[in-house]
């Protein structure tokens, strides 16, 4: 479990990031939206793919790229879409080039169905690309010696998902993901799967350092509204992990103890 100490800022690769939320810019209804959701919600980064499909050219093309450097947030690279180690490696490569980041999202994905990670290859990767100079934040499953093999590879922050990309079903195996967060020492995203403001906050208050985001918010029917929530959230749950939640109980605890006070007060 992370320590609680007096500075609470989110540290990445040693850079400090003032919000815990990171966004995702795809499938907003229009690029206005996106902007107006960023405004609301301060993420620390933004997410964004080479390979990136918009369904007009306002999405896809020079605007786009416009509107990144507009948002005056930093972007984070991702390799969304590839399903090789050279695929991955030689996008993150040209992302350096095109965003001037050293940052890279790996995602490397093992079926296209449920676009669950190549769990076999990923930790490969993740190594060619560290030695190769880059921040790597990979996306992958809560396998717990996967994740620690992805740190002793030189991974400084791991995003596992809460369930498969898009599903907005939230955590969907709790213990897998507590025990992850009991074990591993670096901080953890939770990338994949969160579909309302509660299950961010559940996360939040299971000690997860940040959350990813993007369909949940740019398929919601107000997206500005939906950022803004969801930051709210991961304030509090992070708020409330940091404040110690009370122990469980198995049988009913009086909120007003009956020890010390008068008889005819009691029953």
């Amino acid at each position: 479990m992370n320590t609680k100490t007096t500075d609470d800022t989110l540290v990445l690769y040693g850079q400090r990031f003032e919000s815990r939320l990171l966004l995702g810019t795809s499938r907003y209804p229009s690029p206005a939206i996106l902007e107006a959701a960023v405004e609301r919600s301060r993420p620390a980064m933004v997410t964004a793919s080479l390979r990136r499909q918009g369904s007009n050219a306002a999405e896809t093309g020079a605007s786009f790229w416009e509107l990144l450097r507009k948002l005056n947030v930093p972007v984070l690279p991702n390799t969304a879409g590839c399903m090789t180690i050279q695929e991955a490696v030689t996008t993150a490569q040209m992302a350096r080039e095109v965003f001037d980041t050293p940052w890279i999202k790996l995602e490397l994905i093992g079926d296209d169905y449920t676009l669950q990670p190549d769990t076999l290859n990923l930790v490969e990767a993740a190594s060619i690309l560290i030695k190769d100079g880059f921040q790597v934040l990979p996306y992958t499953t809560y396998d717990l010696v996967l994740c620690q093999k992805l740190v002793d590879v030189g991974c400084q922050a791991i995003m596992p998902w809460a369930a498969p990309i898009g599903t907005g079903r939230g955590p969907i195996n709790p213990y897998a993901m507590q025990m992850l967060r009991e074990r591993l020492k670096v901080p953890l995203i939770v990338d994949a799967g969160l579909g309302r403001p509660s299950h961010a906050c559940t996360v939040m208050e299971w000690g997860y350092d940040a959350v990813l985001l993007n369909t949940a918010v740019a398929l919601s029917e107000d997206p500005v509204a939906m950022a803004g929530a969801f930051s709210d959230a991961v304030n509090a749950g992070h708020a409330a992990w940091r404040a110690g939640a009370m122990a469980e109980q198995n049988a009913a605890q009086p909120s007003t103890p009956v020890l010390g006070t008068p008889f005819w007060h009691q029953e």
